[in-house]
């Protein structure tokens, strides 16, 4: 007789979620549907849904369980544990992911070629579309192989290709040393950045005028050639603070004036980081993004902008400061 040995590694851990919902609740059997497909779950058979365990996973079955009960079903929350490394890999490639990735890689394929034909209105609302299914892919791939990577560069291909249209005169990062400033010698000055200000730059403004500068003057160019002699440029090439190898702009920021050691703006700088350059993912990235896309065409200006989402950095700076970031 063939024998198998029990696995006791950590990741061999599951929940296992089983259900029985009534044939006359189509809305709410739907809507449970739904939500188990956007968790990612596999499924063992109808009514048996498989996650990882881990306590986000956890508490959003919790949830479904309770919603099934409020529906008139049945629901049993289960912890599991795969009795063979065997049993494991199988579990595990219920969570095959290439098939989806593959579709999706295709409609990235596809939109790219039109991009340079879409309206700025346009590509903002498509990129937010893309970015959408893009972290609804990254939130569920919980075992993340070639596939991931692969969905990773394209994603950034897409995202660049269409952030160099909506703005022109994007820098590109140098390889330099960044040199440690005083704030004291940084006062009452005039500071100039491309005009129609995106994520990096109206960062980049609100962190002058709130951390370094707070009697900063700001001149919004239209060509950095007319970049007046004595203003100090950000964002853009030749600029007294533009891209460093990794860094964007707002993090060059951050290490020159020896502010990364507050938390706040470190998690701003990794949010300004993802919606700049990709590479990562911070959850709070498409909700800035979402609102400085509609707030972008109702400023007067970009003072009027500036102000606006001086307000949302503010509250998201609070937020950054508070919560420790998630783990699972």
């Amino acid at each position: 007789m063939k024998t198998h040995t029990i696995t006791t590694d950590p990741a061999a851990r599951w929940l296992l979620l089983v259900l029985s919902l009534p044939t006359n609740s189509a809305t709410g059997r739907m809507r449970i549907w739904r939500n188990l497909k956007a968790l990612g779950c596999g499924s063992l058979r109808d009514g048996a849904y498989l996650l990882p365990f881990g306590d986000v996973q956890q508490q959003a079955l919790q949830d479904l369980s309770e919603e099934s009960l409020r529906e008139g079903g049945s629901a049993w929350l289960l912890h599991v544990w795969a009795q063979t490394e065997d049993e494991n890999l199988a579990f595990q490639t219920l969570f095959d992911r290439s098939g989806e990735y593959a579709v999706w890689l295709q409609t990235l394929a596809d939109a790219r070629p039109g991009l340079c034909n879409l309206k700025p209105q346009e590509i903002t609302k498509l990129l937010r579309k893309m970015r959408r299914e893009y972290e609804a892919f990254k939130s569920i791939d919980y075992f993340p192989g070639d596939g991931s990577n692969t969905l990773e560069a394209a994603w950034m291909d897409f995202m660049q290709a269409a952030e160099s249209l909506l703005s022109v005169g994007e820098p590109q990062a140098v390889q330099a040393a960044i040199k440690m400033l005083a704030i004291d010698d940084y006062q009452g000055r005039t500071w100039a950045t491309r005009q129609h200000l995106w994520v990096d730059r109206v960062a980049c403004a609100w962190l002058i005028r709130r951390f370094i500068d707070k009697r900063a003057r700001f001149v919004w160019l239209e060509s950095v050639n007319d970049c007046p002699s004595d203003a100090l440029g950000f964002d853009f090439d030749g600029a007294a603070f533009t891209h460093i190898g990794e860094r964007v702009s707002f993090e060059v920021l951050l290490a020159s004036f020896d502010l990364e050691g507050d938390r706040g703006l470190q998690r701003l700088g990794a949010m300004v980081h993802v919606l700049d350059v990709g590479n990562g993912f911070v959850p709070e990235a498409s909700g800035f993004e979402a609102m400085l896309a509609g707030a972008r065409p109702n400023a007067r200006n970009d003072d009027d902008l500036l102000d606006k989402m001086s307000v949302v950095l503010d509250a998201l700076y609070q937020h950054f400061s508070q919560v420790q970031p998630s783990t699972t």
